[in-house]
This record gives structure tokens, C-alpha cells and sequence, in this order.
């Protein structure tokens, strides 16, 4: 028998498999969660590969060593440096949030008897008695922040019960993560073999050019924001701890760094926790904090982030703006963050579709 006859029906072979992945899941919902969990540790290690791509390629690159050299250094460098923020930067933190928590009523009650010592000059002067309302909101304030300063602790605990299987999960992934860095051009040749053999050659290269724009577009926003977020973290830390003298400094170091990966609202994210920490210590030191955030933001948004970042991205702030709020609307902190790369994939397809609708309609617009 001819087998040739048979070569074209294979082309519909995904949209088969497709179908009843489909049917699957939608005649039982429950099993979306099932093949996430099963699925987590490879997205895992896929994210991890993806992050430490670029690395590899520039230790390759730049020393002349091999691929397993190249991921041996990487992944060294790395695991030095989980290991110096689990043995160093951690437990720091973890002790500034304990103080922080277990003190917070004599915070309030600070800032209760500094803001009383102003009213009542203000009442002096101005003839009214503002203190008895100035009270009974403070009075509230503390029981709220008391209450989420609890919560908080007990999330806390009960997160830090899935740590081993955390743990685990994460061996898993790296070790997968070195296997898919190794035989990353082995799994490119399959995934071409795969796009050729299912479409014309035409499409097939369309998918695998897109393909690489979209890897473009996000490897190099990913790690540019990454180091430009420690950059900034690790300035923050410095000017706070040796310039403002501010407590808590590298708790607050870090919220700003993790918060900076949002563009636009990052910055006001991060400062206002940052703030109001320093509030129920100092308000003084406060306000310090508030100027030398609102400088170390400046410096990134005119200099440091332009330097790193460039026009890799090449969108709109209207658009960079609507990608974080439906993004964060959407998926939360994850989605603030890849909303932008998002919604720049989104903007080259339609500007490329747009070109050739109007190339083929011979419109010069």
C-alpha cells in the first residue's frame, strides 16, 4: 500500500490532539489544575532555562568554553548567589518584619504623641480641638494594622509548611532547566522539523520568524528589567543604610527593587510601604526616605533604565500603562510584569498585518 496517499491527513494531526485536549477539559474542569501541577516543575525549569539563556551564551561566548562549561559556571555563579541571600539577606529580612510586627502598637503610639505634639500647637494657634477625632483615628489605625500585622505572620507560617515540597519542586526544575540549556538546539531542530512537516514551507517560516521576534522582545525586557532592578535595589540599600541612616533599610532596599520590575506604577508601589515602615519608627526619616526613593527613581527613569533597557520594547506609555492595569486586573503581580512584552508582541503583529493589508491594496498611509 502507498503510504503517500496518507501524508497529507497527517497535517491534521494537531488540530485532532487539540480537539480533544479541548473536549477533555471541558467535559471535566478539575483536571486544568490536575495537569498544572503536573506540569509546574517543566514550566519551572523552562523559566529558569529561559532567564539563564542569555548568561550561558555570554559565558560561551566571551571564555571559549563549551556548553557544559558554560552551564556549570552559570549555575555556580547563581547558586552563590541564592546562597548568600538564603544565608545572609534572608534572615535579615525575616527579623526586620519579626521587629516590625512585634512592635508596631509602640509605633503608632509614636506617631500618636508626635502628631499630638503638633496638634497642639496647631490648637493654640488656631483656636480648635482637633485631637479627641485625631484619637479615635489612630486608635482605629492601630487596631487595622494590628490585625493585618497578625495576618501577615500567619501567612507567613503557614507558607513556610510547603517549603520542602517547595524545595523539592525546585531541584526537579533545575535539573531539568541544565538538561533543556544543553540540548537547547536539539529542541529547536525537532520544533522546525514539527513546523515544516505540518505546514507549507511559507507559514512554517512565518511561525518560526515570529518566533524568534517574540523571543527577542521578551529575553531581552526580562533581563534588562531584572538587572536594572537590582542596580536600583542595590543603590537603594546604600543610600538608605549609609546616608539616611533609615531602619529597616534592607527590607525596604528589597520592596523597592522587587516593585521596580513594574514599569511606570513600580516606583509607587514600592515606596509607599516604604514610607509608611519608616513612619513608625521616624517620620523624620521618613520623609528622607521619600526623597532619596523618589531620586533613586528619577536616576533610573532618566538614565539607568533608558541605558539598559534601550527601545527594546518600542511601545507607547498609553499602551504600557493599559498592559499593567488589565495585566494586574488579570494575573496579579505576573501579569503587571509581562504585561508589557505582551502588549509589544501584540503591537508588531498588528502593525505587520496592517502593512500588508495596505501593500496589497497599493495604500500609501
Amino acid at each position: 500500500m502507498n503510504n503517500k496517499k496518507f501524508i497529507p491527513y497527517l497535517s491534521f494531526l494537531p488540530l485532532i490532539i487539540l480537539s480533544i485536549l479541548i473536549f477533555k477539559v471541558i467535559d471535566n474542569p478539575d483536571s486544568i489544575s490536575v495537569v498544572a501541577r503536573v506540569l509546574s516543575p517543566f514550566l519551572v525549569a523552562f523559566g529558569i532555562a529561559y532567564l539563564l539563556n542569555p548568561m550561558v551564551k555570554y559565558i560561551e561566548r566571551t571564555f571559549k568554553l563549551d556548553r557544559i562549561g558554560s552551564i556549570f559556571f552559570t549555575y555556580l555563579i547563581v547558586l552563590g548567589a541564592l546562597t548568600f541571600l538564603i544565608a545572609i539577606v534572608t534572615p535579615n529580612i525575616i527579623e526586620s518584619i519579626t521587629t516590625l510586627v512585634s512592635n508596631t502598637p509602640e509605633y503608632v503610639k509614636n506617631i500618636q504623641r508626635f502628631i499630638e505634639y503638633n496638634v497642639k500647637k496647631f490648637e493654640i494657634l488656631s483656636g480648635t480641638n482637633i485631637t479627641q477625632n485625631l484619637e479615635e483615628i489612630l486608635f482605629n489605625s492601630l487596631d487595622k494594622i494590628t490585625r493585618i500585622a497578625n495576618t501577615a505572620v500567619n501567612e507567613v507560617l503557614f507558607q513556610a509548611i510547603n517549603v520542602t515540597a517547595f524545595l523539592l519542586e525546585i531541584i526537579i526544575s533545575i535539573v531539568v532547566s541544565i538538561y533543556m540549556l544543553k540540548d537547547k538546539e536539539s529542541f529547536n531542530r525537532q520544533i522546525k522539523r514539527l513546523l515544516y512537516a505540518t505546514f507549507d514551507y511559507t507559514n512554517a517560516t512565518k511561525i518560526i520568524h515570529l518566533g524568534q521576534d517574540v523571543n527577542r522582545i521578551f529575553s531581552r525586557y526580562l533581563v534588562g528589567k531584572f538587572i536594572d532592578s537590582l542596580i536600583i535595589g542595590i543603590i537603594c540599600f546604600l543610600i538608605l543604610f549609609l546616608i539616611v541612616r533609615a531602619p529597616f533599610s534592607l527590607l525596604l532596599s528589597v520592596i523597592v527593587g522587587i516593585t521596580n520590575m513594574i514599569p511606570y506604577f513600580g516606583p509607587f508601589i514600592g515606596a509607599v510601604p516604604a514610607v509608611i515602615i519608616t513612619l513608625f519608627i521616624s517620620p523624620i526619616k521618613a520623609l528622607w526616605v521619600a526623597v532619596a526613593i523618589l531620586v533613586i527613581q528619577q536616576f533610573d527613569g532618566l538614565y539607568l533604565g533608558p541605558k539598559i533597557l534601550g527601545d527594546h520594547v518600542g511601545v507607547t506609555p498609553f499602551w504600557i500603562i493599559s498592559a499593567i492595569t488589565i495585566g494586574g486586573a488579570l494575573f496579579g503581580f505576573m501579569g503587571m510584569l509581562l504585561g508589557v512584552p505582551v502588549i509589544a508582541v501584540l503591537r508588531m503583529l498588528i502593525i505587520r498585518f496592517v502593512d500588508k493589508r495596505l501593500n496589497n491594496s497599493n495604500l500609501d498611509i
